[in-house]
């Protein structure tokens, strides 16, 4: 049997190329005669790295040219941070896996080894998210927020200089980069709650590929289908993009779901905060509705 062969679009920065490549041995698992060609993409987002992610539109920049190489055939399917896709995704597309959550906390760097409560008066921290702003703030109000974009070797090397105090990243990222050991402190939802879909990844493809979508679906996980599914819903009714400050983290706790979300306006301010939970679930149908309903309650 001629073995399958598959081209991967993926964006070239060293933490994308590192979470699709350890996706792309998990696929292997499932059929050890499957090839996988890669694809580098440069997309917008990689490209324009001197201004806010608000002023140019938001997270979909991250992945619009991947989505076109699917679209016009040049790939076959994509890995993405869940983080990083709009709740709309491009027409006849479909996210056909969700594997398995890596931790979705933020973790703090600090050049002193202080931690959030610890850091000096009026302290540096560099971070272009503007819900990470909101949270920082909310817990440590006197802080100083610079704006800090690149990849994570070009934040660690601003941190190392001295240019900055601290900074926050994703933890799933350090992980996935053999860099967990760097963080002075993993930062709990209560103080910093998470992006919509932090630490998932998501796995795209044309909905017409069935061979390719049916290969894909064998490392979805469940559980972590659910909980995105719950946050993508919450995003969704409220509006959310890069242009507002929005988080959402659903886990399961005993027989429930629970999901947590915040909404701000732009600038930080108004920030409101709310959970709902439902008995657990696998309908992905109810699991929305309980999004929607806490994104509902909050927009007002």
């Amino acid at each position: 049997m001629t073995p399958l062969i598959l081209r991967l679009a993926t964006r070239r920065s060293k933490l994308a190329l590192a979470q699709a490549r350890a996706y792309v041995d998990t696929l292997k698992a499932t059929d050890p005669t499957l090839q996988v060609e890669e694809l580098h993409i440069v997309t917008t987002g990689d490209k324009i790295q001197d201004r806010p992610l608000q002023d140019l539109g938001g997270k979909g920049l991250f992945i619009k040219e991947v989505e076109e190489a699917l679209l016009d055939r040049r790939a076959s399917f994509a890995v993405h941070s869940i983080k990083d896709v709009p709740a709309e995704l491009a027409p006849s597309l479909c996210l056909a896996a969700m594997p398995k959550r890596e931790d979705p906390r933020d973790a703090l760097l600090s050049r002193e080894g202080a931690s959030l409560a610890d850091l000096p008066q009026g302290a540096k921290v560099g971070t272009s998210s503007l819900r990470r702003r909101t949270m920082l703030l909310r817990a440590r109000p006197d802080l100083t927020i610079l704006p800090l974009r690149g990849n994570v070797d070009t934040r660690l090397r601003k941190l190392a200089e001295g240019q900055i105090d601290a900074i926050v990243l994703a933890m799933a990222g350090l992980v996935r980069l053999g860099l967990a050991a760097q963080a002075t402190e993993i930062l709990e939802p209560d103080t910093s709650l998470p992006a919509v879909g932090q630490g998932a990844l998501g796995i795209e493809c044309r909905e017409d590929d069935e061979q390719v979508r049916a290969l894909l679906a064998t490392t979805d996980d469940q559980n972590t289908r659910i909980c995105v599914t719950a946050e993508r819903a919450f995003m969704a009714a409220v509006g959310g993009s890069c242009q507002l400050p929005v988080a959402a983290y659903g886990q399961r706790e005993g027989t429930d779901l629970w999901l947590r979300g915040m909404f701000a306006d732009a600038d930080g301010s108004h920030a409101r905060f709310g959970e709902r939970r439902m008995p657990w679930s696998t309908d992905l149908t109810v699991i929305a509705s309980l999004g929607r309903a806490l994104g509902e309650a909050l927009k007002g």
